[in-house]
């Protein structure tokens, strides 16, 4: 038997024992959503299903998708979430999305705005209210756009966060947006970004008709966490490729209204923004790119694949001496960074496609990822955009409305003909994901919605280096002794995009990994007896005694 198949039988078993840990009906639903990584095989994993209650989920709710990823890192639109404060406070500052406000325009990114509904809103109604919170951000603040969020408990009641926004912009002027992202719907924070693509591209989209740049471009599914939208608009202003409007950090609302300007999209967090750009190319014509744009290797292949659809001989001549000038300045900082982290080992757990970009950053350090997943993806995060005619679609994906998009009589206006559009969608340019799995390699797993047991499991196996996933998982792994970097808010570091992200992120990654402290921790239970105990199971006919 090859070494192949071994590692191979190796995680399976592996697989198999964690799935006998739970009770029969949910380890045959577990173990569907777990795939030791075959490379050259065709596999399938399952995924956008609810998960098991009881079992500890990484994931966040509709709400969280919606207000929380999409709308609310926009940098001049007042955000007010109809609820209780708590879920304000969630969706508010601790994604580290930054912002700047533009010449003369406004920022709110550092104002939490929310109904605070009380006992007797639940009881009474809270629509009455949140008129007036409307009424008083409007009065105080002279936004552009208002867009409102519903949480669970304004669902419950039946509060019509969606008619009080029409009813309110009618009254003010302003588009005045609601969205109806009620945590409980969905499987999980997916949801909630298809309500935000919806709403953005049938209230803001396409607003404002201008004349862009011969070499113009949306930037999709970027949220500037620690300042990553700055370091990629500085690369391809390098370049001399123009960015109209990004969804959504650091993105403003005047900017998202000319974007259906733009000759091009390019989508870098697939998961939470590929409805858009699907919208826009139907609706006015734009094609879309996927890119990645963490790791050296990977911003350099997403800026020559940007060069080869404009094709433009001066362009590409641009972005290569870009290239080289930006590899070898970073290279510098990172190799002997490399010489310490070369052979470790990172397991991967996150939300979008930070799992399957942040193994391009960890090749490049010299580092293998040994286990990756996310938390809300579809099948086509996983396998690639070929399974989509295969997906069933479940009744919690049917609460989510597709809109139907037909091309606009007048501003349908393809940058390209449909020959050229074609040739390079059959060469695998445009409105093409080959999905995480390929780039996954031998003797790894890929795991959907991960629980805290399998983490912890797969964590005494693989034994790694190091593990980045989130704020509800990061202090369990380093009571392991294995330290953590979360990749929903970067810690308070970053950026961690481009080049100069990528110098940042192999320093991070050497004071954690490389940092002695971690061998000397001890978890609690290993520094005392704990008390033991016995299950006892009685029989019926001891019961009926």
């Amino acid at each position: 038997m090859t070494q192949k198949a071994t590692t191979t039988l190796k995680n399976e078993a592996l697989v198999d024992e964690i799935v006998t840990m739970y009770p029969p009906k949910v380890a045959r639903k577990r173990r569907k959503h777990m795939v030791p990584v075959a490379p050259g095989t065709e596999q399938k994993i399952e995924a956008n299903a609810r998960s098991v209650p009881g079992i500890i989920t990484q994931r966040g709710c509709c709400y969280a998708g919606c207000k929380g990823v999409v709308l609310g890192p926009i940098v001049d639109m007042v955000h007010i979430v109809h609820g209780p404060v708590g879920c304000s406070f969630y969706a508010w500052g601790t994604r580290r999305n930054q912002g700047r406000a533009r010449k003369g325009g406004q920022n709110f990114l550092e104002y939490c705005f929310s109904t605070d509904m009380q006992p007797d809103n639940i009881i009474f109604g809270g629509e009455k209210k949140l008129r007036k919170a409307i009424t008083e951000a409007y009065e105080i603040f002279k936004p552009k756009a208002i867009s409102l969020h519903a949480t669970c408990p304004a669902g419950l009641i039946g509060d019509d966060v969606v008619g009080v926004g029409r009813e309110m912009s009618e009254k003010l002027g302003i588009p005045v947006i609601g969205f109806a992202c009620e945590g409980y719907k969905g499987v999980s924070q997916s949801a909630g970004h298809h309500l935000a693509n919806n709403g953005l591209f049938e209230r803001v989209v396409g607003r404002d008709d201008v004349e862009t740049d011969k070499f113009s471009i949306n930037m999709l599914g970027e949220y500037n966490i620690g300042g990553d939208s700055w370091e990629i608009e500085r690369i391809f202003e390098k370049c001399g490729i123009h960015i109209v409007s990004t969804f959504s950090g650091n993105g403003s609302f005047a900017e998202m209204a000319k974007s259906h300007n733009a000759k091009l999209n390019i989508v870098q967090c697939y998961r939470s923004i590929n409805y858009m750009a699907e919208m826009m190319e139907e609706k006015f014509g734009i094609p879309w790119l996927k890119v990645n744009v963490i790791g050296l290797k990977a911003t350099s292949k997403s800026l020559r694949k940007i060069g080869e659809y404009f094709e433009d001989a001066k362009l590409s001549a641009r972005i290569e001496e870009v290239i080289a000038e930006e590899e070898a300045a970073a290279e510098k900082e990172i190799a002997p960074i490399r010489e310490r982290l070369e052979g470790k080992t990172a397991m991967l757990f996150t939300g979008g496609s930070r799992a399957h970009h942040y193994q391009s950053l960890f090749k490049d350090l010299g580092m293998k990822t040994v286990v990756a997943g996310e938390e809300f993806a579809h099948r086509d995060d996983y396998e690639g955009r070929k399974v989509i005619p295969t997906i069933k679609i479940d009744a919690d994906s049917r609460n989510i409305t597709e809109l139907k998009v037909e091309p606009d009589p007048k501003r349908y206006n393809p940058p390209k003909t449909g020959e050229e559009i074609s040739r390079l969608k059959e060469d695998g340019l445009l409105s093409e994901y080959e999905g995480m799995l390929p780039d996954m390699m031998d003797n790894t797993i890929l795991v959907d919605d991960i629980t805290h047991l399998e983490q912890e499991m797969m964590i005494a196996s693989y034994k790694p280096d190091i593990v980045c996933s989130g704020i509800k998982d990061k202090y369990i792994f380093e009571k392991m002794g294995i330290p953590s970097k979360q990749l929903h808010n970067y810690d308070y570091s970053g950026p961690f995009a481009g080049y100069h992200g990528a110098a940042n992120f192999a320093r991070d990654i050497d004071m954690r990994v490389n940092n002695p402290a971690w061998k000397m921790i001890q978890a609690p239970w290993q520094k005392r007896p704990m008390i033991k105990a016995e299950m006892m199971v009685e029989t019926e006919k001891e019961i009926l005694a």
